[in-house]
């Protein structure tokens, strides 16, 4: 299993970054990204201490783990130089927190990160034809998630992705222990999501590209 969207106590997760890799581990997981709810206020505190204990724990090598960042509930205009700020400290992942249904985000936030060099676009709600059409073009992930209230709206971003010919990945989202799936319940949600067979290989293919590209930087 390959996770890149998890939380650990440097925001609203429950674990520190060790306790989080070592159930990941115990799991299953091959491979997590660790990135915290960040905005202006936080992000050179996040990171760097990201990068110090992901850099710790590659080095007894239980679990690879990528420190990154969610820019979460940035007003939009900000969104491109946060993302290269991140970059910066050392994020190798960054995930923008998308238009989800169930959170009052600013309109606008999911084309302002397809308009940047981010990674994923999590759980981004009720996403235009447009904005999936950009994120095929940039390159940039769309989220199937398992996260509860997010997760509602799986099906509608697959079919944007499916006419846009955008790339999809799945994450938990992971806040806490009991967030953490295996494979085959990650499998299930994608196909209770309207997903082929197929369409899952594919998906889960692109969890191994993103995350083999972030441990090259």
């Amino acid at each position: 299993m390959i996770d890149l969207h998890t939380h650990s106590i440097f925001s609203d997760g429950e674990l520190i970054p060790s306790e989080l890799a070592r159930r990941a581990k115990v799991a299953g997981y091959r491979v997590i990204a660790i990135t915290d709810h960040g905005d202006h206020s936080n992000l050179d505190f996040i990171i760097p201490r990201l990068v110090k204990v992901c850099q710790k724990l590659q080095d007894v090598g239980n679990i690879q783990v990528i420190p990154g960042i969610e820019l979460t509930h940035v007003p939009p205009e900000y969104i491109y130089d946060l993302t290269v700020e991140a970059r910066r400290h050392g994020a190798k992942i960054i995930v923008v927190h998308g238009e989800t249904i169930v959170e009052p985000v600013a309109a606008g936030t999911n084309m302002a990160a397809l308009k940047s060099p981010v990674d994923v676009l999590a759980h981004p709600g009720l996403i235009t034809e447009e904005e999936a059409m950009i994120a095929a073009k940039n390159s940039i992930y769309l989220e199937i998630t398992t996260r509860k209230g997010h997760s509602l709206t799986n099906g509608h971003v697959l079919r944007m992705a499916r006419h846009s010919k955008a790339p999809l990945i799945l994450n938990t989202d992971s806040h806490a222990p009991r967030d953490l799936i295996n494979k085959e319940m990650a499998r299930n949600i994608a196909m209770g999501a309207g997903m082929t067979e197929e369409e899952t290989i594919v998906m889960f293919q692109n969890s191994e590209v993103l995350a083999e590209r972030a441990l090259e930087k």
